[in-house]
């Protein structure tokens, strides 16, 4: 039996039983999973998963069931129980359900890519990061003792209809890899390197990413930094001006701007698992979130980015929304239903991690715009201060205002160059305190969409994939130390 046949009859079940709205998305999701741990290949994740999520609402409430079985009895079966589940919803839930005007979306969307890498065998992929590995291990001699490379590949097939007359097929493909090179002393001192960042980097691409990524290359200066580390004084205490690596950046975009402008987070859908938002509607067009040269667009049509797509689980076709114009805070990643509560239409920002889950407000590609003045112009005016590099630790209150994070290495900064290697350096701050700070962001040359792979949210949990587009950027009078 085809999709389109699969999901017309679980809608006509809705239709005729007087459901308010209905969608339905069919899915097939392929993930395949390799690292290379010392020289060993580690256990190799590969999955496929395939099924149906049927959500409706009926009376003010909303109900969702899912199942892999695609036979008519059992999506006649889920299609009828989404029903129970709203009107059990409905009992409890007292007001209207709402959503903001979408025109039905007819299309198909496939992310740009070169080479599917799910035509390349198994063994080639392992043959690439044993070669890597090996590569690590003849420059590393005794300088590391310990040393990992993965790569991890997804494809995901996607069919949608609504009761509005959207119709909807979505091909998604992403890559990632990454590596990383340690030196264990003792329990307490461990010095770790990784490239391109702590998490590798993903993106919206096929096989050829990882050429891209050019991770031989990086080995040597790793190790290099690696060396500096064992002999490095640690992070100074005191207030000075901290420059950021994009990495870096791209981690505080994502926990102090993209969490706190979740817009069910924003009216408490999240107060008992992962907190709720300082940033509430009252402040919309009114709040300093960041500086005037500080503006943060939600747009999941970037090139590449990890988290693009066509259209997001609603339907909603996918386009770029300024989130914080010239440092003012104007909008908020959304649904249809969260939007029609602040009288804005839809970012498309919903998204279900697989065909087994309820759609929630996710992440896109939240990007911090690139400023005009290149890296090492911005690196030279500083007389005073600490560059710090690669995301290695994190921790933001419930309510998304005050914080404090890592990085795996630091360089003091003196006279406009980087100095002495520091270890061990951290930052912290109140979240519109540290973006006002903001006085100078790097240029489209230092500009990357960071993938983030493993954001987690919701219950039961789900994981989303999403992207930071950042350059490096300088933030002046942070306090930085323990």
């Amino acid at each position: 039996m085809d999709r389109e046949k699969i999901a017309g009859i679980a809608l006509d079940v809705l239709r005729s039983s007087g459901a308010d709205y209905a969608d339905v998305r069919i899915e097939k999701i392929e993930d395949e999973n390799i690292s290379v741990a010392d020289g060993i290949v580690e256990p190799i994740d590969q999955s496929n998963s395939a099924g149906i999520g049927i959500r409706v609402s009926k009376d003010g409430g909303w109900g969702f069931a899912s199942t892999d079985n695609l036979s008519e009895n059992s999506i006649k079966e889920k299609a009828k129980l989404t029903l129970e589940i709203a009107r059990a919803s409905s009992s409890v839930n007292k007001g209207k359900i709402e959503l903001s005007s979408l025109k039905a979306a007819k299309g198909e969307y496939v992310s740009s890519h070169e080479i599917d890498p799910f035509t390349i065998s198994l063994d080639k992929k392992i043959d690439y990061l044993m070669g890597i590995d090996v590569a690590v291990a003849s420059a590393g001699g005794d300088k590391v003792n310990s040393r990992n490379c993965f790569a991890g590949f997804r494809k995901l097939d996607k069919y949608f209809i609504s009761s509005e007359g959207a119709s909807l097929r979505q091909i998604i493909i992403q890559t990632g890899g990454g590596l990383s090179l340690g030196f264990t002393k003792s329990h307490r001192e461990r010095y770790l390197r990784s490239f391109p960042s702590s998490s590798g980097q993903f993106e919206c691409k096929g096989y050829e990413l990882l050429e891209e990524l050019k991770m031989k290359e990086a080995i040597p200066r790793l190790i290099e930094e690696i060396e500096a580390l064992k002999i490095a004084e640690i992070c100074p205490v005191k207030a000075t001006t901290l420059l950021l690596s994009g990495d870096q950046v791209s981690l505080q975009i994502h926990e102090s701007v993209g969490h706190p402008l979740e817009l069910d987070r924003v009216f408490g859908s999240e107060r008992n698992f992962s907190g709720i938002s300082f940033a509430t509607p009252e402040n919309l067009g009114k709040l300093k979130y960041g500086n005037d040269i500080v503006t943060i667009v939600s747009d999941p049509t970037a090139s590449h980015g990890l988290g693009s797509y066509g259209y997001d689980d609603e339907g909603t076709p996918s386009y770029r929304a300024d989130l914080i114009k010239d440092g003012l805070l104007v909008n908020y990643l959304s649904s249809r239903e969260t939007a029609a509560r602040i009288g804005k239409i839809s970012t498309g920002a919903m998204r279900a991690d697989s065909w087994m889950n309820l759609p929630l407000i996710r992440m896109t590609n939240i990007n911090l715009l690139p400023g005009d003045k290149s890296f090492e112009r911005i690196l030279s005016e500083i007389d005073d201060g600490i560059y710090m590099d690669t995301v290695n630790s994190w921790s933001i209150d419930d309510n998304r205002k005050y914080f404090k994070f890592g990085c795996e290495i630091g360089w003091l900064i003196q006279g406009g160059k980087l100095a002495t290697p520091i270890k061990n350096p951290t930052y912290s701050g109140c979240t519109t305190d540290f973006w006002n700070k903001c006085m100078a962001i790097a240029d489209k040359n230092s500009y990357r969409i960071w993938g983030t792979p493993n954001c987690g949210k919701g219950e039961p949990g789900q994981n989303a994939r999403t992207g930071q587009g950042a350059s490096p950027a300088r933030f002046d009078n942070i306090q930085v130390g323990e």
